[in-house]
């Protein structure tokens, strides 16, 4: 017999490297509209990417660890395959500007193709946030002179700055 499907609970995908308070604000606000969140870090070999899957894996369990009912898990794979295997038919998407808009109408005509009953909710990045992104964050913290912490507290939380000058420090070393 089949898995009853959990409408009150959501999936929230991305490559998070890093989580942003953008990505936080998201999952907060997700966390009081479902039951139960489950944030699913993506591997895609493919991409190049600054923390490895553990390590994103282990910041975005630090950062959302004050929300009861959010889970953090990695995925390869498609999906919406992974929606299903959180016994979830929501696929939560943050959108933060136009250009995202369009890029996310078109996974979701491509995920309904794929599995039409998983349904793809967006939710408005709050505007003090619209501009994050986690490209940007790594720019920022490459390129920043001076106090690197002071100029990424807007955008990432104190452990995420700690891990990104460690990363960056390590590969100067390399």
């Amino acid at each position: 017999m089949a898995q009853k499907q959990n409408s009150f609970s959501a999936v929230y995908v991305g490559s998070f490297d890093p989580i942003t308070l953008g990505h936080l604000d998201i999952i907060r606000r997700a966390s009081r509209i479902f039951e139960h969140v489950t944030v699913g870090i993506g591997i895609n070999p493919d991409k190049m990417l600054l923390f490895s899957a553990e390590e994103r894996l282990c910041l975005c369990r630090e950062s959302v660890a004050e929300f009861q009912n959010v889970e953090v898990r990695t995925f390869d794979g498609l999906t919406v395959d992974f929606v299903r295997n959180c016994n979830s038919r929501i696929l939560l998407r943050g959108v933060r500007t136009l250009t995202d808009m369009e890029q996310e109408f078109t996974m979701t005509l491509a995920n309904r193709v794929l599995d039409e009953e998983i349904e793809s909710v967006f939710l408005m990045s709050a505007e003090r946030y619209a501009h994050i992104s986690s490209s940007l964050i790594k720019q920022i913290a490459r390129m920043a002179r001076g106090n690197v912490s002071e100029r990424l507290k807007a955008f990432v939380q104190p452990r995420i700055i700690e891990a990104l000058v460690q990363k960056l420090h390590e590969q100067e070393i390399v």
